[in-house]
C-alpha cells in the first residue's frame, strides 16, 4: 500500500487543529487505498493541549529524539509527502526539516500554501516543492493521481 506523510505546523496549535487535517486527510487517501501517516499518531496524551509545545522530555514519543526519529524515517520511508502550511502563524521548523529529508529521498512534496505572503514561501522551499496548490483537497486529488493506476 502507498503512503503519504502528512506534514505540517505542530508546534503552538491546539491539539485539534494539528490532528483535524490529518484526519479528513487519512479518510480521504483511504477511499484510494492509500495509508496516510500522521506525526500525531499515537499522541492523544496530548489531547488537552491548547498549545503543542516543541517536545515533551518526560514522553518518549514526543521527546525531541523521539520527535526526530520517527518523523525522519516516515519522511524517508513514505511514498509522497502532503505539506499544508495553511493557517500557520509562524514558520514552522520541523515541516522544513521534513521537507529537507524528503527532498534528500528524491520524495515528491506536495505543498498547500497560500497563493500570496504565505510565511513559508522562500525560494528553497519553492525549489523542493513539486506541486503547489491551495486547498487541502486538491492536494489531496493531486496525491491519489501521483499514487493510484
Amino acid at each position: 500500500m502507498k503512503t503519504v506523510y502528512l506534514a505540517g505546523p505542530i508546534t503552538g496549535q491546539t491539539f485539534d487543529g494539528c490532528t483535524d487535517w490529518r484526519e479528513f486527510a487519512i479518510k480521504e487517501l483511504s477511499f484510494a487505498d492509500i495509508t496516510g501517516l500522521s506525526p500525531m499518531r499515537a499522541k492523544d496524551y496530548l489531547k488537552n493541549e491548547t498549545f503543542v509545545g516543541d517536545e515533551y522530555q518526560d514522553t518518549v514519543l514526543s521527546s525531541s529524539r523521539g520527535i526526530i526519529t520517527r518523523d525522519r524515517w516516515d519522511t524517508t520511508r513514505c511514498d509522497l509527502i502532503l505539506v499544508n502550511f495553511l493557517g500557520a502563524e509562524r514558520v514552522s521548523i520541523g515541516t522544513v526539516m521534513e521537507m529537507a529529508w524528503a527532498d534528500a529521498c528524491r520524495t515528491p512534496i506536495i505543498v498547500v500554501m497560500k497563493p500570496e505572503g504565505d510565511l513559508h514561501d522562500h525560494s528553497m522551499l519553492r525549489e523542493v516543492t513539486g506541486f503547489r496548490v491551495e486547498t487541502l483537497e486538491e492536494g489531496l486529488e493531486i496525491a491519489k493521481a501521483i499514487l493510484t493506476p
